[in-house]
Order: structure tokens, then sequence, then C-alpha cells
């Protein structure tokens, strides 16, 4: 029997079980529970199942000073250890054993059915747990003895890291040339009155009228836009004749 050492954990504890002599097994077929005397228990008590490492314990024991009567150690499950019979599931065939090499088969009997499914669900419980440690065990086992991949750098060695798709900023955080236009001025929110309205433009100076002229009741041409504009209006006053007659009969001047 394969034990493992560390500490004992209890795992299932029911008050009141029976336990009965059992005959031989006349056939192949298993247990019959209707072949022992139920009404005459050979011993009654309490059973506890306990786990140690890998292996669990039934320990039936007395229900009062807690003396052990029998202990069955169970290694696997289901297992030699523990067979139910074949006409009930509240009754069971234990194989115990008395420390020295010497085992016997007793039957075990839940006064209660749900007591035996607790019994069931402990046991397979147990047995489960172990399974998964042994994957887990297994599985260490493989990665520790595959070689392990050395991600370091080596000495002397470097690398090179390559950014790209980085946009230049127009200026510091604050500067607000984004915002300002050529003349250093914000433009109008949006839906502001006149938000639309082209700025004016400026006109052209007009040369200002010899008041002279005004007095004769000459009449000026209009005023030309282009910079030929005071050439134009002197030009007449080159070409008017000489005396104020021939300008009265010539109609150049009107009174």
């Amino acid at each position: 029997m394969a034990e493992d050492s560390g500490y004992e954990s209890v795992i299932c504890v029911k008050p009141e079980v029976h336990v009965y002599k059992i005959p031989p097994r006349a056939t192949n077929r298993g247990y019959r529970a209707a072949d022992w005397k139920l009404d005459e228990p050979a011993w009654s008590g309490r059973m506890r199942i306990t786990a140690r490492g890998k292996v669990a314990y039934i320990k039936l024991e007395d229900r009062t000073s807690g003396e052990l009567f029998a202990q069955a150690p169970v290694e696997q499950y289901p297992g030699i250890a523990i067979e139910g019979v074949t006409d009930s599931s509240r009754y069971f065939v234990v194989r115990i054993e008395d420390g020295n090499g010497r085992h016997a088969f007793i039957g075990v009997g839940f006064v209660d059915r749900g007591d035996s499914f607790d019994f069931n669900v402990a046991l397979q419980d147990h047995f489960k747990w172990v399974r998964q440690e042994g994957e887990l065990a297994k599985q260490e086992a493989i990665h520790s003895a595959a070689p392990k991949l050395d991600l370091g750098f080596k000495e002397g060695q470097t690398i090179k890291i390559s950014i790209g798709n980085i946009k230049k900023k127009d200026g510091p955080p604050g500067s607000g040339k984004s915002r300002l236009g050529n003349s250093g001025l914000l433009p109008p929110p949006p839906g502001a009155k006149g938000a639309g309205v082209p700025p004016p433009v400026a006109q052209p100076a007009q040369p200002p009228r010899t008041a002279a002229l005004l007095d004769l009741g000459v009449v000026l041409p209009p005023t030309q836009p282009s910079g030929g504009a005071a050439a134009d209006l002197w030009g007449d006053f080159a070409a008017a004749p000489s005396s104020s007659q021939d300008a009265v009969s010539s109609g150049w001047v009107q009174f």
C-alpha cells in the first residue's frame, strides 16, 4: 500500500452505519445484500472518511469514544477496496486491513439512501482531484524537460526601432498660430451677424475740382479712375480759344 506523507483531512462523516458478516461469494455475479442477516448487524457505529495524500481511508469508529473498530485504505475508486451489491444501493462490500498484512471482507450498510449517495460522491471527488494532480505533474515534467528559450540580449547586441507616421506639430501648445490668420485676428464665430459680408473695398481718391471752373459754369467730363484723369481734364483748357469772344462764338463757354 502506497501512503503519502502529509496532513490528514476529513472528507465525509456519517453518524450511523451497520457492519455485517458476509458469506463467501457463491457465483461471479456479485454480492447480494439479501443473503446477509440485515436484521442482525455485527456492529453499529459511525463512519469517517479521511484523505492523506492520494489515499482515502474508511474508518469505522465507536460513536461515543471514537475508538477505531476497522479501517479500509482506498487507493482507487471504483476498485477492489469497495464493491457495491447487485440488489441495493445502500450496501457495500469493504476490504478492511489490520496493518499487519491481513485483510477481510465485510458488509457495510447505510440507514438512509442519501448517506450512501454522499459516501459515493466523497470518494469520487477525492479521486477526481488525484487524477487532476497527476495530469498537472505530467505537464510540469514535460515543460521542465523541454529546453528553455533564452530571450535575453547577448553582450553587445542592439536593436533598432523604426517609428513612422509621426506628424510634425505646427507649434508649441498655446501659440495660437493654427487658429490666427496672417492678420492676427480670429475669424468670426459661425452664425454671427455679418459673418458672410465681405470686407469693404477701398475706393481711389478723386482729385478736387477747381472752384474757378465751377464759377465759369464749365461742365467737366466724368472722373476716370485711371491714372490719366488729370491729363484729360486740363487738356480741354490747353485747346481753349485765346479770347472770350471766340469762346462764346464757338459755344465752349455758356452763360
